[in-house]
């Protein structure tokens, strides 16, 4: 028992944050001793000795375990307090050994889930246009939400909205037809932007649920109003890749709904609102920040094309925005 105690984490500084494509590797590696990710260091030895410990841990003593460092008992799964707890000693560990340089990482998060035009079923040949454009600011140094944006858009291609769309998403055809074209929405996106100095004094990323608003709507939606593709959206954090990976779970567990209820949260707001499912994802980074993970970006659009972004990628902010130019 004595034995057991001496493993269990010891509290230290406050937790810096830690890149999530290290946040599972407890052992192996041969990089030299200079290297964050030396494997071989025996911090690391005593990081996998005390995981062990931790995944032995009944749910109870996880959540008292947790209360002792006043981390979050109350929400998540027991995979997830596991993974709190666990995450919480490696970073005291590696900050004792090496101090995160707090300044690397984005000041803020701009999370972002467009509504756009649909149908029943979806037939192929139908072209979404966004009909709702939100973006949702997360402060990274306070992890509050800190300011929010909302315009709707109006569809130029299929003006009048579906039965389903209406139902779904709970924009009527009057709030579309009182609403400006994509480029002027665009363009006002791109001031709210700058007011708040982003990608200028402060360095900030694009933040979606999934791959498809930034390569699907945000390019199709380009195309139909004869505008390039921003180049302040051109790249972005997944936040489903970047739950999947952080929490070891499949693709399937990484619906907004199930990351919500596995972090021990419920849905608030109407769900397909763009601006709800934005909060809602935003609290999601939130949680997965105050658990350790670095989110960061890991998709990209190259030459119309989506692409993967390595982890090793160094860490880079969004340019400062601009409205991109029109289309030959």
């Amino acid at each position: 028992m004595e034995e057991q105690k001496e493993n269990r984490p010891q509290a230290a500084r406050p937790p810096g944050k830690l890149q999530c494509r290290v946040s599972d590797q407890e052992t192996n590696g041969k990089n030299t001793a200079s290297n964050p990710n030396d494997f071989s260091d025996p911090v690391y030895k005593e990081i996998a000795m005390t995981n062990g410990y931790i995944n032995r841990m009944t749910r109870d003593e996880l959540r008292s375990t947790l209360a002792e460092f006043k981390l979050d008992t109350r929400l998540g799964v027991k995979d997830v307090l596991k993974k709190r707890l666990k995450n919480y000693y490696k970073k005291q560990k590696l900050m004792q050994k090496e101090p995160v340089n707090g300044d690397s990482y984005y000041d803020y998060i701009c999370v972002v889930d467009f509504e756009a035009t649909c149908e029943e079923g979806n037939p192929p040949e139908f072209i979404h246009e966004i009909i709702e454009f939100p973006v949702v600011l997360l402060n990274t140094h306070t992890l509050e939400i800190e300011d929010t944006f909302q315009q709707y858009v109006k569809p130029e291609i299929n003006p009048k909205l579906s039965e389903f769309c209406v139902g779904l998403t709970g924009i009527t055809q009057d709030i579309v037809d009182k609403a400006d074209t994509f480029p002027q929405v665009l363009q006002n996106v791109v001031d709210w932007m700058r007011q708040r100095e982003l990608g200028t004094k402060y360095s900030y990323c694009m933040l979606t649920d999934g791959s498809w608003d930034m390569s699907k709507f945000l390019n199709i939606q380009c195309r139909v109003s004869r505008i390039k593709h921003p180049s302040f959206a051109k790249k972005w954090i997944n936040i489903r890749k970047s739950y999947g990976n952080f929490y070891k779970v499949p693709r399937n567990q990484t619906k907004l709904m199930i990351m919500l209820e596995k972090l021990g949260m419920s849905y608030d707001g109407r769900p397909h609102s763009g601006l709800d499912d934005s909060k809602n994802i935003a609290r999601i980074a939130i949680r997965m920040l105050q658990d350790g993970c670095q989110l960061r970006v890991n998709e990209k659009m190259h030459a119309g094309q989506l692409m993967t972004v390595s982890s090793s990628t160094p860490l880079e902010g969004a340019p400062a925005p601009q409205m991109p130019r029109y289309r030959n």
